[in-house]
């Protein structure tokens, strides 16, 4: 999807210019994918524009950059400071918010620690991530080729740049081949993710999620779902699931910052219950939409501006 360009991007303390928010061609991070980002959404609430999750997201770029020895050199404090400054200063009620960490210019090498941490955060407009018409319609998956690492390859609970060339991989396999996303196995062949979604298969009125321990990244749209789940009284399940349940499910659905709550209708082109968003995605759709449309926050997930 295209970036809308906006005013300003916050870069290390200061708001600059959206077209002077450049780095050096040797910053570490353009060659050994040594970054941590997120994504984060603004919602325009009936309460007014508000930020979903915003303290849950920046305390895991903290943890993020922590995994690999580096020191975020702002507190979650300042960078809650730095996302709201950013959004009001380009007049946005509605944006998606992405803070990047990363390795900054000084030195080339595999050893990082000599060069400094930097951070920025860019806001723009930004809609459905999967096409306005997926959450409604559902969209057209397939299982990839490309497995998710091992978790002793590499850290998975950590959302780093260097991690989303295998994510890469897997999107542009699915829409070469005609879907619109990718779901991936881990190394045992069990379910993992999508290419930047959780993935929650229902059967029987429970849903069933992948565990951690199959590589995925424990995204807060996920966790988000799983609790809404519980107050809605439908049971959920940590647990491995093999690649024929996806065949044989009732429902399918993805959830992440930009997918949101988007129904899978059909998998390597079998289609899922009856190739339309089921009754239990549905009600999870209202639960949620709720929250961001009507800011019918219960859970204190909001920051309004």
């Amino acid at each position: 999807m295209p970036i809308k360009s906006t005013e300003f991007i916050w870069m290390n303390g200061a708001l600059v210019k959206w077209n002077d928010a450049n780095v050096h061609i040797l910053t570490h991070a353009l060659h050994y994918g040594s970054s941590w980002f997120e994504g984060i959404r603004c919602y325009p609430t009936k309460r007014g524009p508000a930020v979903f999750r915003l303290d849950d997201h920046l305390r895991r770029i903290v943890d993020s950059a922590k995994i690999y020895r580096a020191q975020v050199p702002y507190s979650v404090d300042q960078l809650t400071s730095a996302v709201l400054e950013t959004i009001r200063a380009n007049k946005l009620a509605s944006c998606y918010i992405r803070p990047l960490v990363y390795r900054g210019y000084a030195e080339m090498g595999l050893n990082p620690l000599g060069c400094p941490v930097d951070v920025m955060v860019a806001v723009w407009e930004w809609g459905a991530y999967l096409g306005a018409e997926s959450i409604e319609q559902g969209i057209d998956a397939c299982v990839s080729s490309w497995r998710r690492p091992a978790m002793d390859t590499i850290p998975t609970l950590a959302k780093s740049g260097g991690n989303y060339l295998n994510a890469q991989l897997i999107k542009m396999e699915a829409l070469q081949n005609g879907y619109a996303e990718g779901i991936s196995l881990d190394v045992n062949g069990s379910v993992s993710e999508g290419s930047g979604e959780n993935i929650f298969v229902i059967r029987d009125g429970m849903i069933y999620t992948p565990p951690m321990s199959t590589g995925l990244l424990p995204g807060i749209t996920r966790a988000s779902v799983m609790t809404l789940a519980g107050e809605l009284g439908i049971p959920v399940k940590e647990m491995e699931i093999p690649r024929e349940m996806l065949y044989i499910a009732d429902e399918i659905f993805l959830t992440g910052t930009a997918a949101e709550l988007t129904p899978v209708r059909s998998v390597d082109r079998i289609a899922v219950g009856y190739g339309i968003a089921g009754p239990l995605t549905r009600k999870l759709q209202q639960a949620f939409f709720a929250i961001i449309n009507d800011g019918t926050d219960s859970h204190g997930w909001l920051t309004l501006l």
